[in-house]
């Protein structure tokens, strides 16, 4: 009988998909909590300076309706106390991001030239020992004011705007490079530049030539370590060409940006349309990974991975593999006809051994109804649903995909949902807030929701190298009474320390997570 039942017990821990652990090396701190002069506001970048300092930059709003009134700044040292902090007091109508580099704070900004009728992209800069912001330009575009100028959505990009302009960083963010299009008429200008984090331009190419035929819609880069080469990957959308029932308007295409020229590469399989392609730079290896649908509709069938030649783009193989069973069981059960789509890329990690892992999220939008008193609205619902984390080999194999069953919806601050990810060694960790238990929806699967609570728990996810998943709780709602950002950390890849903000109302907090590391502290 005892036989029989360690059998059973070796079953069941044989087939569940995601088992509870207890020992998962993540430990955590808390830093102070602090009283907030500001109620309404936004994290607009979370930075580390050489000194070990961490400096926050929120954009803080007021009146009715809301309105940005400027930007507070706020400045931790290594233990999490708060050192200082410095209103600056200049809200700006688009503002794009914030770095530290060199002892010095940067904020981003696209603001439009009445007087000269321009566009300017501009950096507001200052020292971090003493706050005194001077302004630089970076670059201007003469063009009329439009409605949206910043293309935020790089998913779905209209380009009937007459000025549409986009910042991409690499992954390090010791670079970004920034795209405009604009037109006048039947004149059309599609301008490509690439500027370092220490402001210094390096790249400057004139596109205009390509979008003859093309609009193009970049979503993500790599650069070379020098910054003398910038790799773009987008789709290309036709404009004048024909289809029929099976085509897409559109295709994946990668640039290799020079100042003495381009060079590119489609991506155009029959039968084959790839999705949410990223380029990465392995050594000396030029890699694109992604998805793949079998028809149009993006309807996901498996994962793409492309080796290229680094300076003619040339492909020198091409890997298509499809989703496991396991993979499909993880995220539908028994289902049949279930389909997998709407997957944005996230984040990557190449492993000791130089496989790659990477992770995507099920993201979509829809409206829904709003009412203030007898006014109705419609709004947007954004939607941040399953985590797919998938590893190919170094050869461009399939190792293993995974999925992890998530489902949140907000009208809001998207910080406090999706997720944040950290590879270390062969595993990936993943970081959500969740309800108090997952909850069961069949037969060996269970889904992370959103609780109701105001103070969600955080949860810590692990893949290890071999695919096998495991999680447990990190961070009760009832130790840290407020909800964290847990999408907006700022990640330091050489300690695998993870910072994260929580704030809520005139409270706030840091948390501090270590990735290899067990136990946890209490908060001061």
């Amino acid at each position: 009988m005892n036989i029989r039942k360690a059998l059973a017990l070796l079953l069941v821990m044989a087939v569940w998909p995601m088992g509870y652990a207890q020992d998962i090396p993540v430990s955590y701190s808390l830093g102070e909590n602090n009283s907030d002069r500001y109620k309404f506001s936004t994290v607009l970048s979370i930075d580390k300076a050489s000194s070990g300092e961490t400096v926050l930059v929120r954009t803080y709003y007021g009146g009715f309706p809301l309105k940005p009134k400027g930007h507070f700044i706020e400045v931790y040292n290594a233990d999490m106390t708060l050192k200082s902090d410095y209103n600056y007091k200049y809200a700006g109508k688009h503002m794009v991001d914030g770095f530290v580099k060199n002892g010095q704070l940067y904020l981003l900004e696209l603001v439009y030239d009445y007087d000269a009728q321009v566009y300017e992209y501009k950096a507001h800069q200052s020292p971090l020992d003493d706050f005194n912001f001077s302004e630089r330009v970076l670059l201007s575009v003469p063009s009329k004011e439009v409605l949206n100028p910043l293309a935020v959505s790089k998913y779905n990009r209209k380009f009937g705007n007459g000025f549409s302009t986009a910042t991409h960083f690499n992954d390090d963010k010791s670079a970004f490079a920034i795209t405009v299009h604009h037109r006048k008429g039947k004149n059309e200008k599609y301008k490509i530049y690439l500027f370092g984090t220490d402001l210094t331009p390096h790249l400057k190419y004139d596109f205009s030539e390509q979008i003859v035929d093309k609009n193009y819609a970049f979503e993500n880069i790599a650069t070379s370590k020098d910054m003398k080469t910038l790799y773009f990957m987008g789709k290309a959308f036709f404009k004048k060409r024909r289809f029929d029932a099976k085509e897409r308007k559109y295709q994946y295409e990668l640039l290799k940006i020079t100042n003495a020229g381009h060079t590119s590469q489609e991506f155009t399989d029959e039968g084959r349309f790839p999705e949410s392609l990223k380029p990465i730079l392995v050594d000396d290896k030029l890699v694109s990974v992604g998805f793949y649908a079998d028809r149009k509709d993006n309807r996901y069938n498996g994962l793409a991975y492309f080796e290229l030649h680094p300076n003619t783009l040339a492909v020198q193989t091409k890997k298509y593999n499809p989703f496991s069973k396991q993979f499909m069981d993880d995220k539908f059960g028994r289902e049949v006809d279930a389909t997998i789509k709407n997957l944005i890329f996230k984040d990557v990690h190449i492993t000791p051994s130089k496989d790659i892992v990477f992770s995507a999220e099920e993201y979509f939008v829809t409206e829904g109804e709003h009412f203030d008193g007898d006014t109705r609205r419609i709004v947007d619902r954004f939607h941040y649903n399953d985590i797919v984390c998938a590893k190919l080999n170094a050869q461009g194999d399939m190792e293993w995909a995974r999925n992890i069953n998530k489902s949140e919806v907000t009208q809001g601050d998207a910080a406090y949902a999706s997720y944040s990810a950290h590879g270390f060694g062969n595993d990936m960790y993943f970081f959500i807030n969740s309800g108090e238990n997952p909850q069961t929806i069949g037969e060996n699967r269970i889904l992370f929701k959103q609780g109701y609570s105001r103070n969600p728990n955080m949860f810590v996810i692990k893949i290890d190298g071999d695919g096998g998943l495991s999680y447990k709780k990190l961070i009760d709602d009832k130790e840290v009474r407020l909800p964290i950002m847990v999408s907006r950390p700022f990640v330091d890849k050489a300690s695998d320390d993870l910072l994260f903000y929580a704030k809520r109302g005139s409270k706030k907090q840091l948390i501090r997570v270590q990735i290899g590391v067990e136990g946890s502290t209490p908060s001061k």
